[in-house]
């Protein structure tokens, strides 16, 4: 089956090239604060089909000969271990993965600067690890009164005592794996050095979401809201652009209540010369083109609900383990009610809830939890799977998957009943774990075994592939085994957010 395409790449980086050049022309040099992901954004893939989620890496390949590379990592989210959503990293591993990804693409960062740097030690240890490596470190100071009193700011005792990093390309790009890295201020302490050496500088915003030509109440723009319902952002007209322009355009709550006191900081930098370029609205700063790479709106539409059912399952699930708010919960569930969504509008969740139903009649009169599992495969056709005294459900709605996308008639097994015996034996004889079945990663483990004598196998396994990108639901939490395989998999999952087992402690 082939999937169906809302976005056109090529138009896109036509367009946004084109922007970055053209603002480059205002200014000499650029400073440019990469907002959302700058690679493997999967958000902006879900929301807009066909986009791809490493076309800013291109973009910036396009760009190489003009560009100098910047990340910002925050001193605070290091000493507290803070993690990555998506990869489930910590930010200090995610900036050391984003430089290892860069130099894939043959993009060489110049430095990384360490913000709010106030001699932590884990800061510090990530400080040499990076210098002992070849890579230069750069450190910038929290600044009292940031960012209210300008006066100070905008002073010796401000950005003046930050470390001055020595760019040499026209675009210098300031990016950082996660929100509040501090960015921002990092551009705006450069242009105070700059304008102090008298290097004629500017600065501009490129962010992905939320996209300014769409409607305030498009479900691309609610989408983004969602994904960040944790942080409690939220879209509004930007009043600034309306006001001087007479024109509607979308920005998100920070960047608006941010706008007249980063105009007061620009002015100060600059002394208000003429020469300067003002911008007179938070959308003015940026230099954004997706709207444009949008070739089927009622596609991007439904793709961009389904992200927003995605997220209140993914916030539901943290809510149940004790890691996100209440609040974040209820605030996408307005969203879904504003758009008439409901959970059940998801594919896979009534088969998979379906399958925990019949696992629960099968095994009527014995203990346990029930759990089913279900994945859309590419084609639209659904496959489910249960738990069973021999595989968690995981394991087994994989193994079927992929029997079906190899016309493996349901009988055939592709695990010998031998390996399964031995790991099993394993586990409850030498290991002392408590759940005899397989998880995903031993069942893959399995697999991989099998194949090695099994024909049979090597042509499921050679399917794994194939799920890339489905969608999977599971009426259960996954264990970590379960996690760590759908996890590289690269499927979307969302849960019912209920315990796997009655303990407490898991493995």
């Amino acid at each position: 089956m082939i999937k169906k395409i809302a976005f056109d790449n090529e138009k896109y980086l036509k367009e946004q090239t084109q922007a970055i050049l053209e603002r480059v022309k205002r200014f000499k040099k650029l400073y440019l604060e990469f907002g959302g992901k700058l690679c493997f954004d999967y958000h902006a893939a879900r929301v807009l089909p066909g986009y791809d989620p490493n076309v800013k890496i291109r973009l910036l390949q396009e760009l190489k000969d003009k560009i100098d590379i910047i990340l910002c990592i925050y001193a605070g989210d290091i000493e507290k271990g803070k993690v990555r959503g998506d990869f489930g990293i910590t930010y200090d591993a995610a900036t050391l993965k984003l430089i290892d990804d860069l130099k894939k693409w043959g993009l060489e960062i110049l430095a990384v600067v360490i913000t709010r740097f106030e001699n932590q030690p884990l800061a510090v240890v990530f400080k040499n690890k990076l210098e002992r490596r070849g890579v230069k470190v750069y450190l910038h100071y929290p600044i009292e009164g940031y960012p209210t009193d300008i006066e100070r700011i905008v002073s010796e005792e401000g950005f003046g005592k930050n470390d001055y990093i020595e760019t040499k390309k026209p675009i210098v790009v300031v990016t950082a794996p996660g929100p509040g890295s501090g960015k921002l201020a990092v551009c705006l302490s450069q242009l105070y050095h700059e304008h102090k050496r008298k290097n004629p500088v500017g600065y501009a915003k490129f962010e992905t979401f939320p996209i300014w030509n769409l409607n305030l109440k498009h479900p691309v723009n609610m989408a983004y809201e969602a994904a960040t319902a944790d942080i409690g952002d939220f879209n509004l007209v930007d009043p600034f652009h309306l006001a001087t322009y007479n024109q509607t355009a979308i920005n998100y709550n920070r960047d608006v209540e941010s706008f007249p006191i980063l105009k007061l900081i620009l002015g100060k930098i600059f002394n208000n010369e003429p020469d300067f370029v003002m911008y007179n609205s938070p959308t003015d700063m940026g230099v954004n083109r997706a709207g444009f790479g949008i070739i089927d709106d009622s596609l991007v539409c439904e793709a961009a609900k389904q992200e927003i059912i995605r997220r209140y399952f993914r916030y539901h699930t943290e809510y149940v383990l004790g890691i996100e708010k209440k609040e974040t919960v209820d605030k996408v569930t307005r969203l879904m009610e504003e758009l008439g969504l409901k959970d059940t509008d998801r594919k896979v969740v009534l088969p998979a809830r379906k399958a925990a139903e019949e696992a629960e009649l099968k095994g009527k009169g014995n203990q346990g939890i029930y759990c089913g599992a279900a994945v859309e495969l590419s084609d639209g056709r659904i496959v489910t799977g249960k738990n069973s005294s021999l595989m968690h459900a995981a394991s087994s709605l994989i193994l079927n998957a992929i029997k079906t996308l190899a016309t493996i008639p349901d009988q055939i097994h592709l695990l010998s009943p031998q390996i399964i015996k031995q790991i099993t034996h394993l586990k409850k004889e030498t290991l002392k774990v408590d759940s005899e079945s397989l998880d995903l990663e031993e069942t893959l483990i399995a697999l991989s075994i099998s194949a090695t004598t099994n024909p049979t196998a090597e042509l499921a396994m050679q399917k794994l592939k194939e799920l890339k990108g489905c969608e999977v639901h599971m009426t259960h939490i996954p264990t970590p085994g379960d996690d760590a395989g759908l996890k590289r998999l690269g499927v979307n999952l969302t849960t019912d957010g209920k315990f796997s087992s009655h303990n407490l402690f898991v493995t």
